[in-house]
């Protein structure tokens, strides 16, 4: 089926243009365009309609996964009848394995899986194998190892009442696409047997589960059944169970990895023996071994993602499998905030590489560790057919791919990383200014004026002396009238203290950073979208694509601070969070005018000037734009992570403290029923304060910084 955009909007200002040349563009065959956007001005829109006019499936690139869970959101609104799916790092907390020489110290692997994120990763390779309809909303994890897409259809398993296959058999099936008995507890990625009937939890279903009933060695019949209840939903025909894990390989193919792994061991003992390294050789092998008998004897091993050149059977070198793989051939790869997107790509590689150089050297890894690693520039470059920029600060390299006629620059721009991923800071950094005006003839499109009529915000500079108490006053301003204002600092801490001592004068302010979890961030800034926080105190994160209509101050501490959080990429960004509002204004606080701060004067001065002729043309009052706070990601928020809200002014529960009480206990007999002794205590502690009537030590209370996670101790580290 085609997409199907569904919207109450339609195209104004110079979108219609945009469209019509960009989908003139794609369908010609073009490799190359960029839609040069000022913020507020419906990019998204644009995209939107882009995707539908021209029906490729497509890959929606971002930086980071805050902007990813908000397109997200909007694509899902826009193609409610579609397959439109979200592809992030399924990392909550993640801690690479490193060894540090110099102090000979080796830093184990620790991370935190989200499991809905997991869910939904799997969701968005089930949908690009089962449908042409489908658009991914995915960060640069895109570019990181999967498994190969033979290896993945190899072990999809589609069933239909009346197919000749045992319970046995089929048990045995899908334990091999890494399913779990527990006739018990019935989640995602599980499967339970009670006589002939098998109940199984498709990994990237979140509300529906399948029962499967045996008549002899014949399925009599398939159903679709409410996890919860048991109530049948309805009677399926035909059915295909996916693999429960994103990573899996067929038994003869693991098989034959076991035995190329070992061979690379003897190898790779051999070679430090030679070189009078007994110590490595001595830890390589113990490591391996102990590897090898894992993955012979349950399937699997700690860091097995080191092994998976043998697993995929790549030869040396050969790129890795991932995303990008599972595309079909006609795709279309849409790369929003290019001017960050773009280099994030292209520095992934070598810093990967450099990490497990060392491991390899000391005998921690394998060579063909160095084989499990992202895309390098290069490779990625081949694997995108189409691309499309979208940026309101297009960078150097997309405006050059963007231009007819430049097709040098394009190549050496491609040879350059072809092979070995390049040094990308140097490259981007090494042909001068490229502009839109003086490079001729460019198969971009620009997009000034806002379908609301609304002007570039209004930019004012103050002095730093009594920058604080002047925010403060302009934040009250903005309060009193119903508004919400956007603060950036040059560093967490001062983030965190800011944030501190704006609650203690009675500000509702919360902070954002990197340091919050994935789906904590998507709240904090729906609570300042429903009125639940007045003021957001942040660093980078509040820069590209952040949709906030409520917005209408945004004052940038420090702005002389000449780097890269005052550059004039970043200050023309985070300046156009206000532009969404009728009453915008960006506040710098700054002794002198810095070239960046310059660029931004002079930019939004020439786009004011184009906006408001266009305005009085065509009779248009700016006005604020009005949207629904958006829901955030399908997430499930068990009460073990209960928000700041949850309590009230005097630190008393106002949910259902009963309730959280029994979850948290059963937790604890879990966990005390492995062995997990440290994180049974910690769920007794806290289980205890709950029935005090006390707030949980860590519970973020209106005063305080942090909420409670008592599923485990956090990992998070302070910046």
């Amino acid at each position: 089926m085609g997409f199907e955009l569904e919207s109450n909007y339609e195209p104004r200002g110079d979108q219609g243009r945009a469209i019509e040349a960009l989908t003139r563009s794609v369908v010609a065959g073009s490799r190359h365009q960029m839609l040069l956007g000022v913020t507020g001005s419906g990019k998204t829109f644009t995209m939107a309609n882009l995707i539908r006019n021209t029906g490729k499936p497509t890959l929606i690139m971002s930086h980071n996964k805050t902007l990813a869970a908000q397109l997200y959101s909007e694509f899902k609104q826009f193609f409610p009848n579609n397959a439109v799916e979200y592809f992030v790092s399924y990392f909550d907390y993640y801690q690479p394995e490193a060894y540090i020489p110099r102090s000979d110290t080796y830093i184990e692997k620790d991370s935190s899986i989200n499991e809905e994120i997991e869910r939904l990763r799997l969701s968005a390779v089930s949908s690009l194998i089962t449908r042409r309809d489908t658009i991914i909303i995915a960060s640069v994890s895109c570019i990181y190892g999967l498994a190969s897409p033979e290896d993945f259809l190899q072990m999809l398993l589609t069933i239909r009442p009346g197919d000749q296959l045992s319970r046995e058999a089929f048990l045995s099936r899908i334990v091999e696409m890494l399913y779990e008995r527990n006739d018990i507890e019935f989640a995602r990625g599980r499967f339970r047997v009670r006589g002939d009937v098998v109940e199984v939890f498709p990994a990237q279903s979140d509300d529906e589960a399948v029962r499967i009933e045996f008549f002899g060695d014949e399925i009599e019949r398939i159903s679709l059944v409410d996890p919860l209840s048991g109530h049948v939903l309805g009677i399926l025909k035909t059915f295909t169970l996916f693999p429960a894990k994103q990573f899996v390989t067929p038994h003869d193919k693991l098989r034959l990895a076991l035995a190329d792994i070992r061979q690379e061991l003897e190898e790779r003992v051999a070679s430090f023996e030679r070189d009078g390294k007994l110590l490595e050789a001595q830890r390589i092998r113990m490591r391996t071994e102990f590897d090898l008998e894992m993955m012979q004897e349950m399937g699997f091993c700690s860091g097995i993602e080191n092994y998976s050149r043998h697993l995929t059977g790549r030869t040396p070198g050969a790129r890795p499998y991932t995303l990008l793989d599972f595309l079909p051939e006609d795709h279309l790869l849409i790369i929003d905030e290019s001017h960050a997107t773009v280099p994030q790509i292209g520095a992934m590689y070598s810093g990967d590489r450099s990490r497990k150089s060392v491991l390899v050297e000391h005998g921690f890894r394998l060579p063909s560790a160095l084989d499990n690693r992202p895309l390098n520039f290069g490779e990625f470059m081949q694997m995108a057919k189409q691309l499309v920029y979208v940026s309101a600060t297009p960078g150097r390299f997309e405006i050059a791919n963007s231009v007819v006629g430049n097709s040098s620059w394009i190549e050496n721009a491609e040879n350059k990383f072809g092979e070995s991923g390049g040094d990308w800071t140097k490259f981007h950094e090494s042909d001068g200014e490229l502009d839109l005006a003086t490079i001729g003839a460019p198969l971009a499109v620009q997009q000034i004026i806002r379908p609301t009529g609304l002007l570039d915000p209004l930019i004012t500079v103050r002095p730093l002396q009594a920058q604080i108490d002047e925010t403060i006053e302009l934040c009250r301003r903005r309060i009193e009238a119903g508004e919400r204002v956007l603060i950036t600092t040059l560093t967490k801490r001062t983030a965190e203290d800011l944030a501190d001592y704006l609650r203690e004068i009675g500000l509702k302010v919360r902070y954002l950073h990197s340091d919050i979890d994935t789906i904590e961030r998507v709240e904090i800034l729906r609570t300042l979208r429903t009125g639940e926080c007045d003021v957001l105190v942040g660093i980078n994160l509040l820069r590209e694509g952040l949709d906030l209509p409520e917005v209408s101050l945004v004052c940038i501490l420090d702005a002389d601070k000449e780097g890269f959080l005052r550059s004039k990429t970043s200050l023309i960004q985070t300046a156009g969070r206000a532009a969404r509002h009728v009453k915008g204004e960006v506040v710098l606080f700054a002794d002198t005018i810095t070239a960046s701060m310059r660029s931004l004067l002079d930019i939004s001065s020439a786009r004011r000037r184009v906006q408001d002729e266009h305005n009085k043309e065509h009779g248009i009052v700016p006005k604020s734009v009005v949207r629904a706070v958006q829901e955030s990601l399908h997430v499930v928020i068990k009460g073990a992570e209960t928000h700041a809200e949850s309590f009230r002014e005097d630190g008393s529960a106002s949910f259902d403290a009963a309730g959280l009480i029994l979850e948290l206990e059963r937790d604890m007999a879990e966990a005390a029923s492995r062995l997990e002794y440290e994180r049974a205590a910690l769920l007794r502690d806290q289980i205890a304060e709950l029935k005090s009537g006390t707030t949980p030590e860590g519970m973020a209370l209106p005063s305080g910084r942090r909420k409670v996670r008592y599923a485990k101790p956090s990992r998070k580290k302070r910046g």
